[in-house]
């Protein structure tokens, strides 16, 4: 473990700590975490030589000048007016930003704490890194409940791995959240290209202010993301905001992004708030359920060859109706050629069961899936929390397993009935009216009670369920009646 590891955590740490001081302030923890942005926003653009983005008067150094009552002060009006700043990323950052602190020391009490921490070793560690650290204690410390913004970092880090984005490539991420996939396959990238040396000028440029495109919906999210991704280095097209834009991959402006050679994103779960339908008016299945509207966005998104790896729940796999039509639009388009079932408890906050989809987009339009290969990593596995943490080292045999191909292609071997690699071929699905939840082995894992799913999760779990299985009920009550299809459940 390098010594610049150990003092990134211990940074996290110590800021994380002062989370229990702003409590008593009736601070949520998201808000606290939003708090440490606009405040790190501002140490960090000093520390790392870059205060030119912020109108003078509104910097670092201006805030700390200042004390007490004074400094709460100006602190406010120092939001409003970074939320007007001439640079378009800066203002990105700080619109409609606030405070949400209540008393000046709890300020105080802020500025001091991250003043107090080793920058010199955060500088060399990278300030990106520092702040990705913050996000995630943010997601894993559960009462937070920061869970659904933030993907677990060994499974970003394999997804991309294992797609292997190159140089030149665009990738996207329609559902961003705090930009996790766009850092990890920027940095691969990076590792791959001496930190884009072995670039010419000009692609190196496009790689930092072309190659990244994401879409994040809730705007304390996004602020977040814009940070995640301007501190490592991704700083989105020339004279815009960033690469993570503010709005609805499900409405018009979905429609409106450049094809991708590359898609990893991890779409919310549930139904479209207040049961309404997505407003997409391109895709051929109008739903209320935004992950299959989120699906059919990914792979018509895809440039001809591009792939992709989705984390989405287990209802995408069985669910009658749109979602049969769903499974078999994406086998047509594309080689769905892997499948992984992943172990229960990744993401508390939903409660629900996850799979990771990985397909490469056709160059023609039909019969591109000629078989799915389905691995299950969820048979016989703990159930992941507090007491046993997921690591990298979980997904290794799937990783082996998988091959280096990015598309899939690399030798395989169907381990059988009792193995957790199969091999299903185009035709046996069809048999199974393309239900994709499929699962051979025989769970007789044992779970520690204490990584258990509390009420809330199973709740979440149940309410998931329930919802799949109404909307499986209409379908059926509208075929048994004869009655014809709601207005824009098919479009032509």
């Amino acid at each position: 473990m390098s010594k610049n590891f150990v003092d990134t955590r211990d940074s996290v740490a110590r800021l994380w700590s002062l989370c229990d001081v702003l409590r008593d302030d009736g601070t949520s923890y998201h808000h606290y975490v939003t708090e440490l942005t606009q405040l790190l926003f501002l140490k960090m653009a000093k520390e790392a030589g870059q205060e030119e983005a912020l109108p003078k008067g509104q910097r670092w150094n201006d805030l700390t000048a200042r004390t007490g009552v004074a400094r709460y002060d100006f602190y406010q009006q120092l939001l409003l007016e970074l939320g007007r700043a001439p640079n378009r990323r800066v203002r990105a950052i700080y619109s409609s930003a606030r405070t949400a602190l209540r008393q000046p020391r709890h300020l105080e009490q802020l500025v001091d704490g991250i003043d107090a921490l080793d920058w010199f070793s955060a500088r060399e560690d990278g300030l990106g890194n520092l702040y990705e650290g913050l996000l995630e204690k943010n997601a894993t410390d559960i009462k937070s409940g920061a869970g659904q913004y933030f993907t677990p970092r060994p499974l970003i880090n394999t997804l991309v791995a294992l797609i292997q984005p190159q140089p030149g490539e665009r990738i996207q991420d329609p559902a961003a959240g705090t930009g996790g996939f766009l850092v990890a396959a920027h940095e691969h990238i990076k590792a791959r290209t001496r930190n884009l040396q072995d670039l010419g000028e000009k692609e190196a440029t496009w790689q930092v202010e072309q190659a990244y495109t994401g879409v994040e919906l809730v705007p304390e999210t996004q602020r977040l993301a814009l940070m995640n991704c301007l501190l490592h280095g991704i700083e989105g097209p020339r004279g815009g905001e960033g690469a993570i834009q503010l709005g609805d991959s499900l409405s018009g402006l979905g429609a409106g992004l450049p094809r991708a050679h590359v898609i990893l994103t991890n779409p919310p779960f549930g139904t479209k708030k207040g049961g309404g339908r997505p407003t997409r008016e391109d895709l051929t299945y109008s739903t209320s359920n935004k992950q299959l509207v989120f699906l059919q966005h990914i792979y018509r998104g895809l440039a001809p060859g591009g792939r992709a790896a989705v984390v989405l729940p287990d209802n995408v796999l069985f669910e009658d109706g749109v979602g049969q039509k769903v499974r078999t639009e994406l086998m047509d388009l594309c080689d769905l050629h892997t499948l992984l079932r992943l172990p229960t408890g990744l993401f508390y906050a939903q409660g629900v069961k996850t799979n990771v989809l990985f397909f490469t987009r056709g160059q023609k339009d039909t019969g591109n899936t000629q078989a799915v290969w389905v691995y299950d990593l969820r048979a016989n596995m703990p159930s992941f929390g507090k007491r046993t943490p997921f690591t990298s080292g979980t997904l290794k045999p799937f990783v082996d397993a998988y091959g280096t191909d990015p598309h899939g292609k690399s030798p395989r071997e169907d381990e059988g009935e009792s193995g957790r690699f199969r091999r299903f071929t185009r035709e046996e699905l069809a048999k199974r009216h393309d239900n994709l939840d499929i699962a051979w082995l025989k769970d007789g894992g044992q779970h520690d009670p204490e990584d258990m799913p509390d009420p809330e999760e199973l709740s979440a779990e149940i309410e998931v369920e329930l919802q799949s299985a109404l909307r499986e009920l209409q379908a059926l009550t509208k075929l048994l009646t004869g009655a014809p299809e709601e207005d824009g459940e098919e479009a032509a």
